[in-house]
């Protein structure tokens, strides 16, 4: 039989675990279809995370580059601005981007020296409102997709699904780095 200090022990460590199931449950957002509500779910949460964890930065830290291979966090935000941007247009337009919308969301695309000397001496809450317009673009047309079309094939294995999925690992692989960039800023 278990001592009394074994049972509390157990009880002590899958406690925190039964909790953090209830609080993290994902459940589809209202008024999608059920596997896009759930994708739309995991979108508007990675995009909150991200958010509050930059939305404080001053320009310095926006801008700051902990050496010269480096993005900014700035040029992260427009980063994902981008590739929600060229996907949203692409699957739920079905069209490319105008010269207007290429030269609007299509400078960060691709990162690199040119992209890191434009993208720079703007305050984070130029990137944060672009990606606010975007965002309510994207929900908007997902409400006019079903599931059905979530998961057609565009091509052979691949489908809508598996785009939007990219385009939701994509935010999280670039908020871990956005997260190293904000430990390395100068205290």
């Amino acid at each position: 039989m278990k001592s009394l200090k074994t049972k509390i022990t157990s009880l002590l460590l899958v406690l925190p675990i039964l909790f953090m199931n209830a609080q993290g449950e994902m459940k589809a957002d209202e008024g999608y279809s059920p596997k896009i509500g759930l994708m739309v779910y995991m979108l508007e949460d990675l995009k909150d995370r991200i958010t509050e964890q930059v939305k404080d930065l001053d320009q310095s830290q926006t801008d700051f580059l902990y050496d010269a291979n480096a993005n900014s966090i700035g040029s992260l935000i427009m980063h994902l601005v981008s590739t929600e941007s060229y996907y949203q247009t692409m699957t739920l337009e079905d069209r490319e981007w105008t010269k207007e919308e290429l030269k609007k969301f299509g400078i960060a695309g691709e990162i690199n020296e040119k992209v890191k000397s434009i993208l720079k001496d703007k305050p984070i809450s130029f990137y944060l409102d672009l990606w606010d317009q975007v965002r309510k673009k994207t929900l908007k047309l997902l409400k006019t997709k079903d599931d059905d079309w979530f998961a057609s094939n565009i091509e052979e294995g691949l489908n809508y699904h598996y785009i939007w999925y990219h385009v939701m690992e994509h935010s999280a692989n670039h908020m871990g780095q956005i997260a190293t960039i904000k430990n390395r800023l100068p205290k």
